[in-house]
């Protein structure tokens, strides 16, 4: 924890660099061993587990819980549109039918693990690697932040999780899109509950998705869909900061 601490105080950026680079491998050898194990996520959830503990140990030990948003949201739903683009992008999984992929542990498993990832991944590219980068320059941390989580899903392809690249490469597109829209309600209500709550949701529902039933035309076209309510979301969220928001 000390080693830590030190290189959180020498570097936010390098701080959120390494904290990328250690969830990117050890959550992809976690995929590849739960694969190897021959039960999905179960060493997914663990490795999930212990980093979301380790983080929330430094956060709340070094007082950091409202400068990195782990705090409630500090605006109302009103000035959020009710998060209905949100809500809209929640039923995506369900958009061409409904089908139970995997047993019921490997469902819990599974969903268990993505809430996880919900956490890990919006505080490491929300909370860290955009607030190291935001006081030098806003629009560039937007960016960065953004297209990082977009890219970052590439590594689908190599993590035993089965992607493939067609696919894998919309998802990429969609990603970035979410990853501008999360940074944006971040922004807007200072707090990262509703991005990892969102986050976790949405990517747990896919246990529920019937792939079989979706063609590729039908994948892009979903990405497309995704794409426009995310990014319209995020620029309406954009357009109503404060400026103080961006400072």
């Amino acid at each position: 924890m000390k080693m830590l601490k030190k290189l959180y105080d020498k570097s936010e950026l390098w701080f959120a660099i390494s904290w990328i680079i250690a969830y990117c491998v050890l959550m992809s050898v976690a995929d590849t061993l739960s694969a190897f194990v021959g039960v999905d996520k179960s060493v997914t959830l663990v490795v999930g587990l212990l980093l979301s503990a380790l983080i929330l140990y430094f956060i709340y030990k070094n007082n950091l819980s409202d400068i990195y948003g782990l705090c409630r949201p500090k605006v109302k739903p009103k000035a959020m549109l009710y998060y209905v683009p949100v809500l809209v992008m929640l039923t995506a999984n369900f958009w061409y039918g409904v089908k139970l992929n995997y047993g019921i542990i490997s469902t819990l498993l599974y969903i268990l693990s993505m809430l996880c990832v919900g956490f890990l991944e919006e505080f490491i590219f929300r909370g860290l690697l955009f607030n190291a980068m935001r006081k030098d320059n806003f629009r560039a941390a937007v960016i960065v932040s953004s297209v990082t989580f977009g890219i970052g899903h590439i590594i689908n392809l190599i993590n035993g999780s089965g992607a493939e690249l067609i696919p894998n490469l919309l998802q990429v597109v969609y990603a970035t899109a979410a990853g501008f829209m999360f940074v944006m309600m971040y922004c807007k209500e200072g707090s990262l509950i509703t991005c990892i709550i969102t986050h976790g949701i949405f990517n747990g529902l896919s246990a529920f998705t019937n792939e079989a039933s979706i063609t590729q035309e039908m994948r892009i076209i979903s990405c497309i869909i995704l794409t426009l309510i995310t990014g319209s979301y995020a620029v309406y969220l954009a357009l109503t900061l404060p400026q103080k928001s961006k400072d």
